[in-house]
C-alpha cells in the first residue's frame, strides 16, 4: 500500500511539473500572438490608382480644371512619364498609370494608409490573406505591399514614411485652386457581399455605416464601409452580374468632398478647361440625399464631387431590402 501510494505521489508531482512547463511555455508565447495577431490601425484612403489612356490629357483634367497639384511623377527608363501623382492633401493623391489598354479596367488600385506596413503585412497573414513575403520600399520612398480582395481588386497597404517623397513635401502643392481638399471615399465593384464583408470587416475592421437602394433597383444597391482609424470610407457598388472591364468607369470612382456644391460647380463655370468639357455640370440629390454632381475623366472614370450633409442635415436611414442575388460572373 505505502509503495503504490509512493508511485501515486510521484506521478502527481510529475503532472505538476508538466502542467507548470506548459503554463510557463504559454506566458512566453501568448504575448507574441497576441501582438501578431491585433490589427495596427488602419487610418484613411491613401489613393486611388487609375489607369489612363493619354496620360498629358488625364492630368490637365485633374490640375487645371479640378486645380490639384503634381508634385512628383515617375519615369520609365526612356524618360517618358510612367505615373503621375496629384496630391489632394497630405495624406491623399490620385495616382495616373500610363497605358490603359482597350477594353480594360480603368481602375489600378485602391490604397489605405496605416502606421506600420510590416506589422499589418504580419497580421493579414496570421488571418489568411496571401501576402507577399516582405514590405518593400516602394521608388517613392514609402513602405507598402498589396493584397487582393475577393473581387480580385488590387488593395495597397502603404505606411508613409519620414523619408518617403509624400513626407518631403508636406506643406507644398496644395494649391488654392483645389476643387476639394479631401477624397471622401472611393468606390469599387462588388459581385459577392459575403466574401467583401469577410474581408473588408472581419479582417481590415471597416464597419458598414449604410445602404442604399436604388431608385430602380429591387436589392440593396450601395454599401459604406467605414475605415476602422479614420473618417474615409469605401463604397461597394453591388451587382448580381459584373459589368464589362470597359464600362467600370462610372462604378469605380473617387467621392471629393465639397463643402457647397453650387460654388463647386460655378468654380468649374468659370474655369477655362470648361470650354474644352462637354459634359453638362449639374447637380443632383442622391438617395443618400446628399448633394452632389459628377464630372468624368477623359477616359470616362467618374469624379464624384459631394457635400458631406444630407439636405436637412439629418442621417438617412439605411434600406432593408435585400441584398442581391450573385449570378455567375464574366
Amino acid at each position: 500500500m505505502m509503495k503504490i501510494q509512493r508511485v501515486m505521489k510521484k506521478r502527481h508531482s510529475k503532472s505538476i511539473f508538466y502542467f507548470l512547463l506548459f503554463t510557463f511555455y504559454l506566458l512566453l508565447i501568448l504575448p507574441m500572438s497576441a501582438t501578431v495577431q491585433k490589427r495596427p490601425a488602419l487610418q484613411g484612403v491613401a489613393h486611388m490608382a487609375l489607369w489612363v489612356s493619354d496620360l498629358d490629357k488625364a492630368r490637365s483634367f485633374y490640375t487645371d480644371f479640378l486645380g490639384y497639384d503634381e508634385p512628383y511623377q515617375l519615369k520609365r527608363p526612356d524618360g517618358t512619364t510612367q505615373i503621375s501623382f496629384i496630391k489632394v492633401n497630405e495624406n491623399q493623391y490620385i495616382e495616373l498609370f500610363d497605358g490603359l489598354q482597350p477594353g480594360r479596367d480603368r481602375l489600378n488600385h485602391i490604397s489605405f494608409y496605416t502606421d506600420d506596413a510590416g506589422r499589418m503585412r504580419d497580421y493579414l497573414e496570421t488571418r489568411g490573406v496571401k501576402v507577399p513575403a516582405q514590405v518593400s520600399a516602394v521608388r517613392i520612398g514609402n513602405r507598402s505591399f498589396m493584397v487582393r480582395d475577393p473581387e480580385g481588386h488590387q488593395v495597397e497597404i502603404t505606411e508613409y514614411t519620414p523619408a518617403g517623397w509624400s513626407r518631403r513635401e508636406t506643406g507644398k502643392y496644395l494649391s488654392d485652386r483645389r476643387i476639394s481638399k479631401r477624397i471622401m471615399h472611393v468606390g469599387i465593384i462588388v459581385g459577392d457581399v459575403p466574401a467583401a464583408m469577410s474581408f473588408y470587416d472581419g479582417v481590415l475592421g471597416l464597419k458598414e455605416f449604410w445602404r442604399g437602394q436604388g431608385r430602380n433597383s429591387s436589392a440593396v444597391s450601395w454599401i459604406n464601409m467605414r475605415l476602422p482609424d479614420g473618417e474615409d470610407y469605401v463604397e461597394f457598388m453591388l451587382y448580381s452580374t459584373l459589368p464589362p472591364e470597359d464600362r467600370r468607369g462610372s462604378q469605380h470612382h473617387i467621392c471629393l468632398e465639397v463643402d457647397d456644391i453650387e460654388q463647386a460647380r460655378d468654380r468649374l463655370e468659370a474655369n477655362p478647361y470648361r470650354k474644352g468639357y462637354e459634359r453638362q455640370l449639374q447637380i443632383n440629390t442622391g438617395v443618400n440625399r446628399k448633394r452632389q454632381l459628377n464630372l468624368f475623366d477623359p477616359d470616362g472614370t467618374r469624379i464624384e464631387l459631394m457635400e458631406a450633409q444630407t439636405v436637412d442635415g439629418k442621417p438617412t436611414p439605411s434600406t432593408t431590402a435585400p441584398l442581391p442575388v450573385i449570378s455567375t460572373k464574366p
